[in-house]
């Protein structure tokens, strides 16, 4: 298969980052003695400049690290809980039980405090010299890349909803075009506010590291995040920025043939790409040809499983038992597997799994078969989930793996079309309540504290006990079956690593988005222009509704990866030319 770009080799250290200027930031901290976790860092933050449409310096930021001295994965939930003054009840009183645009879905920024959790427990560096380029990207500027250019415009009339958001994003009073430079003076000023707060607290790294914290949580940051929800009715007060702490959480690992496969837990639908690997395992993907119809529906098929026990059973753990250990029992996958038809695509979305003691996502007990004779949900196309365009843009990701064998997989996200820009600060505060539902049925709800059910998922691979591969892409309910996919194309199929991410791939989208309004279009799954038509007439044939994409788009993913040859000791990287990613290494 002949790529776009070649596949990055490296000896001592390797980056793939969703823009190449945060790829640069990286590879500069690696080249000048940071490690794994310092280049991710400063790739990460300089993405919610880069990548301000998608990712915001505010918004949500997963991360898995791997210390090659302890052999430890650690998962930072880098993500936000809902203010204390925000309810379900009014959320179904006021709205009717929707999740409206603007700040009132607005959680506890993560991202900062995720970032800086990271570099103080694991760096080696100081705040500023890995922020740096974040604000140097903000006040210089950048030029508009067409991905930017084209998500803007095409949220021109969302990026209109506010004087300091159009003032930003609609420069000259229209949206920016390829070529042209992208400045966020105020977002610039916020991050060199917390650099200058962290120079002031003189003292050791620590200290001034936390400096920085307060700056954005306890400081004039909070402040005026706050004051604006005051006079907005949104629901963010100082109390909530102040109390804010990351959640360390304990990651899934399940093993994949001869590796094992690392991924967050039941906070976001990591537990879902467990799934689907613990369910392909059962075959041999390699024994079925690549991107074959029979190949295709068998992947399709595990993803529509995966995705009704995720509407079914998964939420914040913290507040609802999630049934973990049982979603990923063999025995009850096995049970899962058995309803794949090879012959016939299901229906739309199947039926969640029988869990004793678990719980549906309306409430109500599990049925006592997987036939779907008890399922609660209306998925009928007029029914309870509307259909729409069924696109992710948001998110980016970035992956990197030191000389030490130190690894970092992070996923931030949050877009800045779905609500409002603070005045004086730049930042569109984690609209991530997105991903909550509004009413009291669903075990989803939004409650005070309670964190919404992410989509971001980065990710991590071992094979005996040594770094194997660190990936993850955007792409919302997309995520969990592009990086499957390029996983089984790299290590079945025999694909390089830049091979695997530009291969053609598909999508299934038969179950309810995790985005509200949780559009729905049963039985839709999206095939890349470049996998043959008799392919696509068999899978008709099976009962799939298959509409094409154009080879390229946006719409499958952005798979970003570092991959280690323990063997060999060389890393390789590769990135996504459907997005804007990078990967460099040396």
């Amino acid at each position: 298969m002949i790529t776009s770009r070649p596949q990055v080799l490296a000896q001592q250290h390797a980056i793939s980052a969703g823009h190449e200027l945060a790829t640069k930031a990286g590879m500069e901290i690696l080249e000048t003695g940071g490690n794994a976790i310092d280049a991710g860092v400063a790739a990460g933050m300089a993405l919610g400049v880069l990548h301000s449409d998608l990712v915001n310096f505010a918004g949500v930021a997963p991360i898995m690290i791997r210390m090659a001295e302890t052999g430890k994965t650690i998962t930072i939930d880098g993500l936000g809980v809902w203010p204390a003054l925000a309810s379900v009840d009014y959320f179904e009183k006021k709205h009717g039980g929707a999740m409206p645009q603007g700040i009132q879905r607005t959680v506890v920024p993560a991202a900062p405090a995720a970032w800086i959790e990271a570099l103080a427990e694991y760096g080696t560096m100081r705040f500023g010299d890995v922020a740096k380029y974040a604000e140097r990207y903000a006040r210089e500027g950048f030029a508009v890349y067409p991905v930017f250019a084209e998500f803007i415009a095409s949220n021109e009339e969302a990026y209109r909803r506010s004087p300091a958001t159009q003032s930003i994003y609609l420069p000259n009073g229209r949206p920016p075009e390829v070529g042209e430079i992208f400045v966020q003076t105020e977002l610039a000023a916020s991050i060199q506010y917390m650099i200058d707060e962290e120079q002031s607290a003189g003292g050791d790294r620590l200290r001034g590291i936390q400096a920085a914290r307060d700056a954005f949580y306890k400081g004039d940051i909070a402040r005026k995040i706050c004051d604006f929800h005051i006079a907005n009715d949104g629901f963010m007060r100082m109390e909530d920025m102040a109390d804010y702490r990351v959640q360390y959480e304990e990651p899934l690992s399940v093993p994949f043939h001869d590796a094992e496969i690392v991924t967050c837990g039941a906070w976001c639908q990591g537990i879902s790409l467990a799934q689907g690997f613990r369910m392909l395992e059962m075959i041999d993907p390699s024994k079925l040809k690549h991107n074959s119809a029979d190949y295709i529906h068998t992947m399709t098929e595990i993803f529509k499983l995966v995705f009704a026990d995720r509407e079914a059973f998964v939420t914040d753990p913290a507040f609802v038992d999630v049934p973990v250990t049982e979603m990923l029992d063999p025995v009850y996958l096995a049970k899962r597997m058995a309803l794949i038809d090879m012959d016939h695509a299901h229906k739309g979305m199947p039926p969640a799994g029988t869990i004793s003691g678990g719980t549906r996502q309306d409430g109500i007990q599990a049925g006592p078969d997987l036939n779907g004779e008890n399922d609660p949900h209306d998925t009928s196309p007029g029914g309870k989930y509307p259909m729409a365009d069924p696109a992710s843009a948001d998110t980016s990701y970035v992956a990197v793996i030191d000389r030490d064998g130190n690894m970092f997989s992070a996923t931030p996200s949050d877009t800045s079309a779905d609500t409002e820009v603070i005045p004086g600060t730049g930042l569109c505060p984690s609209s991530r309540g997105s991903q909550s539902r509004g009413t009291s049925e669903s075990i989803n709800a939004l409650a005070p504290g309670k964190r919404p059910r992410l989509t971001p998922n980065p990710a991590i691979a071992l094979k005996d006990g040594k770094p194997l591969m660190a990936f993850g892409t955007p792409g919302g309910d997309v995520q969990i079956q592009a990086m499957m996919q390029v996983y089984v194309n790299k290590f079945h199929f025999g694909m390089d690593i830049q091979q695997a991410v530009e291969a053609p791939r598909f999508a299934t989208y038969s179950f309810p988005s995790s985005f509200a309004p949780n559009t729905y279009n049963p039985d839709l799954l999206m095939i890349e222009q470049s996998i043959p038509d008799v392919v696509v007439e068999d899978l008709i044939k099976r009962g799939h509704k298959v509409e094409r994409w154009q080879d390229g788009t946006w719409k499958a993913g952005g798979v970003l990866a570092v991959v280690s040859d323990s063997e060999t000791g060389t890393l390789s990287a590769g990135a996504d030319p459907r997005r804007a990613g990078t990967a460099s290494g040396r």
